[in-house]
């Protein structure tokens, strides 16, 4: 099969790029395992901070990809479309698994990571960590939901929003346009401020519904009763606490936040920005269930992300894209 393949860690530039297309075998799958021919596949900034070395390392060689969509065609119903997301298996005995939070299971298996990922054309996966697709969705939206949407979904629920309290979102790639799509839903009463370095980003949210957009360092204009950070820079979490309102909580959905501006964790003081019972929460993961709840609703409310297509080939060119901040919505992957 085509696939995007690598072999050793390295840094995303132009004329370099870190990701080799290979012809390598087919997988076979093993019992109780579904064999994917896969559609579409979303591309995860985490994927980028993987090449790059800054997360637990991959195993070496590895195909990247962790929302990978397509039709089974072993191992389970022929032809039914499913969706593959980050969370590849679980040991479903601890007592993480036992309580429905798999997503901190010792024994978690991340697809496109500790095994193959979905920037191929084929892919396995155990057949009930494989997730049904409802209809109305195409592959190329369906994508981004699986771990974009998903991740986002978990961070908002995590965040103990009320209809018509504030909701800061920092950073607006893949993951936070779908939180502000959700929110809007789910939360119609609520006002919706986003900050983000990137002007694109700020028309973006504005054209999504946003209340207020706003560089990281800008101040909003009403205190924040909740916000998810979705960035991988330490900034937003000193300037999301200082604009927290009493009770407030900051969740923070990223795998990593950069050692290189680590220092402005400084400017954190207990009177400004912790007193006063705000809290920090980070996400890790996600479990099955957020994934098959998230799918249901973007399918009944219309949920659909803003998408940016690539042929499976120009997949580096993609990531060079991601590293150089030019996003808007979640880049999709679509497998002849």
């Amino acid at each position: 099969m085509k696939a995007m393949l690598l072999r050793v860690l390295g840094r995303v530039e132009a004329g370099r790029p870190p990701l080799e297309f290979a012809e390598i075998l087919d997988p076979v799958p093993k019992k109780e395992e579904v064999l994917i021919r896969v559609t579409a596949c979303g591309i995860c900034h985490t994927e980028l901070d993987e090449i790059e070395g800054r997360t637990p390392p991959p195993r070496l060689p590895v195909v990247p990809g962790h929302q990978a969509v397509g039709r089974i065609e072993a191992g389970g119903k022929i032809g039914q479309r499913v969706g593959v997301a980050w969370i590849h298996s679980a040991c479903g005995e601890c007592s993480y698994c036992a309580s429905g939070n798999e997503n901190l299971c010792a024994a978690f298996e991340a697809t496109g990571r500790d095994v193959n990922g979905g920037y191929a054309q084929y892919i396995t996966v155990r057949a009930d960590f494989a997730h049904p697709l409802p209809e109305g969705l195409s592959d190329a939206e369906a994508a981004p939901l699986l771990c974009a949407g998903a991740v986002g979904f978990r961070a908002l629920r995590l965040a103990n929003l009320r209809d018509g309290a504030t909701l800061g979102l920092f950073g607006f790639g893949a993951s936070n346009h779908l939180v502000l799509k959700t929110a809007r839903h789910g939360y119609p009463e609520s006002r919706i401020l986003v900050f983000s370095r990137n002007p694109h980003e700020r028309a973006l949210a504005m054209e999504l519904g946003a209340a207020w957009a706003g560089a990281i360092e800008d101040i909003p204009p009403e205190p924040l009763a909740a916000a998810i950070d979705a960035t991988p820079v330490w900034l937003p979490i000193v300037q999301a606490m200082k604009h927290l309102a009493p009770g407030g909580r900051l969740v923070i959905n990223a795998i990593r936040k950069q050692e290189s501006d680590k220092d402005e964790l400084r400017a954190l003081d207990f009177p400004s920005h912790l007193w006063m019972e705000k809290e920090i929460k980070s996400v890790a993961n996600v479990t099955r269930q957020d994934v098959r709840d998230f799918l249901q609703l973007a399918a009944e409310a219309g949920i659909r992300p803003e998408i940016q297509e690539y042929d499976l080939k120009d997949a580096n060119r993609a990531l060079l894209e991601i590293k150089q901040g030019r996003i808007r919505g979640a880049k999709v992957l679509c497998i002849p």
